[in-house]
């Protein structure tokens, strides 16, 4: 079954400045393990941002920075949302992945801030952590 989630932009920029973590092993296996990443405009340069303020320290020049956005864009099932209301989370950063989740029928919000989206089980949604998320895809290696 593969299974479908939203990750934060917090999980791009945790996968790029480290190569041993959770965050940085599901961006490894995107395309290959049992889960499909979902994006909107909006996620994508909230993701393009991220990745350009820990560039410098994860060693990427800017170019690199585009080729991880691109390759996102490319392997990820990309949404319009349409929808005109907002959840009202903790703000708009969250809101609009929430938005997505519903939009993209997802299971998972992957974050490490999950306390940012308390209550989105009221959409049939689980907020998880990177390593949570591994976990329940069976990528525990």
């Amino acid at each position: 079954m593969v299974r479908q989630a939203v990750l934060d932009a917090g999980v791009l920029a945790s996968a790029l400045r480290s190569g041993s973590g959770a965050s940085h092993r599901l961006l490894l296996l995107l395309g290959r393990a049992g889960y499909e990443i979902n994006v909107s405009v909006s996620l994508i340069l909230e993701y393009e941002d991220a990745a350009r303020r820990v560039a410098g320290k994860a060693g990427l020049t800017q170019a690199g920075v585009d080729d991880i956005i691109d390759y996102l864009c490319r392997v990820a099932n990309r949404h319009t949302v349409h929808f005109l209301w907002r959840p009202r989370l903790k703000g708009q950063k969250v809101d609009h992945v929430l938005e997505l989740a519903v939009q993209a029928g997802c299971r998972f919000i992957v974050a490490h801030n999950v306390g940012d989206f308390k209550d989105v089980e009221r959409f049939g949604i689980r907020a998880v952590t990177p390593k949570d998320f591994l976990r329940i895809t069976g990528d525990t290696r």
